[in-house]
């Protein structure tokens, strides 16, 4: 895909890799559509980045996918690429893990993602064309104990991911699950401990390695799908 002219609408935007991402396609030439909840850090980054237009909201609002898309064709006059990022993190063992807490995250990182996924392909069917990048993780290839209940919603992103994979075949549609090791972004901001040190993982990945991967997805020939990528810190051994 060319990206100069092209329109993207990024999800999850206001910090870490939604942000990197933002900054990453605003620098390839493409004008963007940025959400997420903290309205002071979006209006900071369409100020920083020129041609971009935001609107603050809980992605899991099931209005909000389409309010999305409207507002592309409204200020842009097309929607090419979707990077659907929004998500969060919460782990623990048995006796710790607050079970509202992950049916909450189950909400955001299942509920909201699909809802977009699936507003975005029927945009992208009708238009002839189009992008979907889904961020999943590491851990929608394997687990390890205490994080079962995360790795499962980004297995049921995997899934339906590999899925419409199948479902898109021979169009020009294209649509892959981006899947970082650990980064350092807000995810594990609640943590005692920031994994990079209890896992001897360091350094850690920043969010700008895992927009240069997105970037190198969308910029492939038309001929070429990539549906999915792993990006790992060099130390991560998992």
């Amino acid at each position: 895909m060319e990206l100069q002219g092209r329109v993207a609408v990024i999800t999850g935007a206001s910090s870490g890799i939604g942000k990197a991402v933002a900054r990453d396609l605003s620098e390839a030439g493409m004008k963007l559509i940025l959400t997420g909840q903290r309205e002071d850090k979006l209006r900071d980054l369409c100020a920083e980045l020129g041609d971009a237009e935001w609107i603050a909201g809980d992605i899991a609002d099931p209005a909000m996918p389409q309010k999305l898309i409207d507002m592309a064709m409204e200020s842009f006059g097309r929607c090419d690429v979707v990077f659907n990022n929004a998500g969060f993190m919460t782990v623990g063992t048995i006796e710790e893990i607050d079970v509202d807490r992950v049916c909450q995250m189950v909400r955001v990182n299942v509920e909201a993602a699909y809802r977009m996924i699936y507003v975005a392909l029927q945009h992208f069917k009708k238009t002839g064309d189009g992008y979907l990048v889904n961020t999943s993780s590491i851990l929608g290839t394997k687990v390890r104990d205490t994080t079962g209940a995360y790795a499962g919603t980004k297995w049921a992103i995997e899934a339906l991911t590999e899925s419409l994979r199948i479902e898109l075949g021979g169009t020009n549609i294209g649509i892959c699950a981006v899947e970082p090791g650990l980064v350092q972004t807000e995810l594990h901001r609640e943590w005692p401990v920031h994994p990079s040190k209890s896992l001897g993982i360091e350094p850690p990945l920043e969010p700008e390695d895992i927009a240069r991967a997105v970037r190198f997805v969308l910029e492939q020939p038309d001929h070429v799908r990539i549906p999915r990528i792993l990006v790992t810190p060099a130390a991560q051994k998992m």
